[in-house]
């Protein structure tokens, strides 16, 4: 009897100690699954992105605020208007004499001297005076000859013509070089700007008279 007794209180007790093994495995199993996920959620936590917050982050870029060819535009695509704060204007004095059947021509410079492009559109004017002032004053624009939007950009110039008769025909052959108009300077004013006044030059940026004999001074469009 007391063998058999010994036998069962054996049996018991190594059930008992299954049993309980069997509970650690399981709060071990645990312990690790409930570690994983608050790593997993520190993670996140810490700036790690998911698949679809840098899907989102990558399609959601702002528009550039530049044109495509890298120059700076306003919102809705255009370029600021030249002004006399933004260029530099020059007018240079024809090389050549007008002849009867071909006007000299000079010309009008307009020098973008900003870090950004502008744009001329409408009339520009030109007026030049007579250094004595014994003539009235030879005042033109370039409206007749299309003032379409013309961009310049940084350090670029824009150039128009300015077709003049330089020669008095009817004069003697001694006095074919005097015209009613001997100006030195010229005032040169951009659309809806200011007026400035530059020395007429040569080719060579020599001191030159814009000699203007009648009243027959056209003024071109401007290239760039």
């Amino acid at each position: 009897m007391r063998v058999r007794t010994s036998i069962a209180a054996a049996a018991v007790l190594a059930a008992g100690l299954t049993l309980t093994a069997c509970q650690n495995d399981d709060k071990a199993a645990g312990a690790d699954s409930t570690g994983s996920t608050a790593s997993s959620t520190a993670t996140a936590r810490d700036g790690g992105a998911t698949p679809s917050a840098t899907a989102k982050g990558t399609a959601s870029g702002a528009p550039s605020a530049t044109g495509s060819d890298g120059s700076a535009k306003g919102g809705d695509g255009t370029i600021a208007a030249c002004t006399a704060r933004t260029t530099k204007a020059a007018f240079v004095a024809a090389a050549q004499h007008a002849t009867r059947s071909k006007p000299a021509t000079g010309t009008v410079k307009i020098t973008n001297t900003s870090a950004k492009p502008c744009t001329i559109v409408g009339a520009t004017t030109l007026v030049a005076k007579d250094d004595q002032g014994k003539s009235s004053p030879i005042e033109t624009d370039n409206s007749a000859a299309g003032t379409d939007a013309v961009d310049v950009a940084p350090g670029a110039t824009a150039t128009a013509s300015v077709s003049y008769t330089d020669l008095n025909f009817e004069g003697t052959e001694s006095a074919r070089q005097t015209c009613g108009v001997q100006a030195s300077k010229v005032e040169i004013a951009l659309p809806k700007d200011v007026g400035r006044t530059v020395k007429v030059t040569d080719g060579n940026g020599s001191a030159a008279i814009f000699n203007v004999c009648g009243k027959g001074v056209k003024f071109g469009a401007f290239r760039a």
